[in-house]
Order: structure tokens, then sequence, then C-alpha cells
């Protein structure tokens, strides 16, 4: 059987494709699942997880939604084109718009300027009071949450082009363009920023380090690299949001490894095989990681070595997890956040939210852990 004929056999039999409507690539979205989620363990509370507040935003749909926190304000976007900005001390409203077209993605703020992405590729920004300051049209869909930073908004196309627009005026500044692999996961590798730089996570396995003021490249290193004898087996695509912490810029791929690198020169501190569908987080001393089977790990930032793994929340389709108040705080399908010990991974706590999946990695928002849920929830917690 040739290759042609295999990769159809493949796709087909798997029905893991969303073919998107004018491209020549295609997205490989989750299948539904052969393991059933593991039951919630039962233990001992030791910590106290508390609701301080819940704002409705709106359904998220089909796409995935990210809450953005400034020194002042919350804000968070509904695929129906809503757009709220919340105190984060008592979940009030201090504005709630509709900029008019669903939404494929958001949000991004610097306290000045709010961005989101608008379906058939539009970048929509509004001032901090919630009127909009410019729209521009994209090459394609953007499903990655754009950033801003020095004045510039960072965007990422499903068609690979990375490029940065005048936070102000909407102009484009400068534009990059990678080639798309043919299959590629739907759940967008993520941007970061530091200092003058953007660290870009892209499919095909590869992190790039680039200039904000004209999208120069510094640096190119390979978190996946792509292997196999078809495109379903080749996707080697970077997932979540680089981690950046001091000097160091932590990611992992999905079917390819997990690495720490310079964020200076991209300089190899180490890496290690490791496949995952969702980003890493870092602190002063661990990597936090969750591999496919949603089995949660912390490594040593310095040389990667095991610190601990939790194994009890297999197939649960975790979230990035994210260091919150001496915990490990991840989000899960059902809508429950679960809060390990940072120090060996056992459980210390556990709350509900609405029921829907939590999908988005968990905002540490000064002393409240505010997540949004797929139904439109954003709930913010503390931790006693």
């Amino acid at each position: 059987m040739n290759k042609r004929l295999r990769l159809a056999f493949a796709l087909a039999g798997a029905s893991l494709l969303l073919l998107s409507g004018c491209s020549m690539f295609s997205w490989f979205s989750k299948p539904a699942p052969r393991h059933p989620p593991a039951e919630l363990v039962q233990f001992t509370p030791s910590k106290t997880p508390q609701r301080v507040w819940s704002v409705n935003v709106g359904s998220a749909d089909n796409y995935t939604f990210a809450p953005a926190y400034t020194f002042d304000a919350i804000y968070a976007a509904a695929a129906d084109g809503t757009v709220v900005k919340v105190d984060p001390a008592t979940g009030g409203e201090i504005w709630r718009k509709n900029v008019g077209m669903n939404l494929t993605a958001g949000v991004a703020s610097d306290g000045h300027t709010v961005v989101v992405a608008g379906e058939k590729g539009n970048l929509i920004a509004l001032d901090s009071d919630g009127n909009e300051k410019w729209k521009s049209p994209v090459s394609t869909e953007i499903l990655t949450t754009p950033v801003i930073a020095q004045d510039i908004v960072v965007i990422r196309s499903m068609d690979n082009q990375i490029a940065g627009y005048d936070a102000n005026t909407g102009e484009r500044r400068w534009m990059v363009p990678y080639r798309a692999p043919a299959l590629m996961l739907r759940s967008s590798p993520g941007i970061a920023t530091i200092g003058p730089t953007a660290i870009v996570a892209l499919p095909g396995g590869r992190m790039i380090s680039m200039m904000l003021n004209n999208g120069a490249i510094r640096w190119e290193v390979p978190i996946g690299e792509p292997r196999g004898a078809t495109e379903l087996e080749r996707i080697a695509d970077v997932s979540g949001v680089p981690a950046i912490y001091g000097q160091g810029v932590c990611a992992t791929a999905y079917q390819g490894r997990m690495g720490c690198f310079d964020v200076v020169n991209g300089s190899v501190y180490w890496v290690k095989d490791f496949s995952s569908k969702v980003g890493v987080s870092i602190d002063e001393s661990l990597v936090y990681a969750v591999d496919t089977a949603d089995k949660v790990y912390a490594f040593s930032n310095l040389r990667g070595q095991s610190v601990w793994r939790n194994d009890k929340m297999t197939y649960r389709d975790l979230t990035t997890p994210v260091p919150f108040r001496s915990t490990v705080a991840v989000g899960d399908a059902k809508g429950f956040i679960h809060f390990l010990s940072a120090y060996d991974g056992s459980f210390k706590a556990r709350i509900e939210t609405d029921g829907s999946a939590i999908s988005t990695t968990p905002l540490v928002a000064a002393d409240r852990l505010v997540v949004q849920t797929r139904a439109g929830s954003l709930q913010a917690f503390t931790l006693d």
C-alpha cells in the first residue's frame, strides 16, 4: 500500500480531522477518549479553596478563550463577540461590550489596549474604556491568543504567519511567514514576551525568539522533530504557551520533547522525551507538565530530573498546571480545579466550577486563581 493510501485510511478511520475551508492544511482534533477518565480520588483536604466571585462571560463554543490580567483589571471574551473588563478583587463588571462579530481567540491587554481575534481573520482593538480603537484584517483565522508588549500586538494566524501590529493604530509593522505543516493540532501553540522579544511556539515543533520592533529572528530551537510514516504520526506541534522564568524559557511538544533554553541565545539547558497537548509552567525551582495520559509531573528546572509524579487524574483532559500559593493548580474537562502539593504532588484540595470543561491555563492574578470555563463562567478563587 502506498503512502497516500496509508494516510487516507489512517485519517478516515480515526475521524480526527477538521478541514479548514479554503486552506491546504488540516487540523488534528482530539479523538474520542479510548480510556475512561479516572474517578476522583478521595482524600482529606489540607487546603481550603474559596470562590470569591463569578461572572458569566459567554460560551466559548468550539474555540478557546483565555483571560488576561493587568495591574487593575481582568479581561475576558466569548465566542459571540462579548468582551468584559472585571475588577480582580470583587468581580464587579467595569464594562461589557460586544465587538459586533464572532470571536475566535483572546484576550490580550497591556492595560491600555485590549485585543481580540474576530472570525474570518480580523484583529479588533479596544481602549481601556471599551471603545473601539481600530480593526485590521489578517491573512487567515487566528486561534492563538495575541500578546501585547512595547506597543506591539503580536499574532500568529492559522497559515503560520507571525505579524506585529502597532497597538495604537493597528498598522502592520512587520510579518514573518512560516510554512504550515500539512496536519497540526487545533489547540494552537502560544506566544510569550520578555524584554524586547517575543518567544513564539510553532506547529511542526519549532520555537523562535523574535525582536518585537521588527520581527527579526534571534534564535530558533527544535522542541519536537516530526517523524513517522504518515502525517498523523509526524505531528510534533509545540504545546501551549512557552513558560519564562528569569533567564530560562521552557516548552514541550506533542509527540516530541520537553526542554528549557536560555532566553537570550536559545542555548540548551536540558531536553528530554515528552509528549503533551498542553503547555508547561515554571517557578524558581521546578517545571510542571502534563503528559498525553494526563499524568502531572514536576521536573527540576536546572537539569530536568524528575521530582514527583501524580498519576491519579489520567485521561481527565487536564490543563497546563500552574504554581499557586505552595500548590500546583490544574483544571479538568469536568470543571474541577485540583490543587496538588508543589513539594510532592499529593492532593491538597479540590473545588468544582460549573461542570463544563476548563480548557485554558488557570490565571494567577495577585492572590487569586482565575479560570474561564467553556460554558463561559469566569471564576476567581483564594486558597487558605
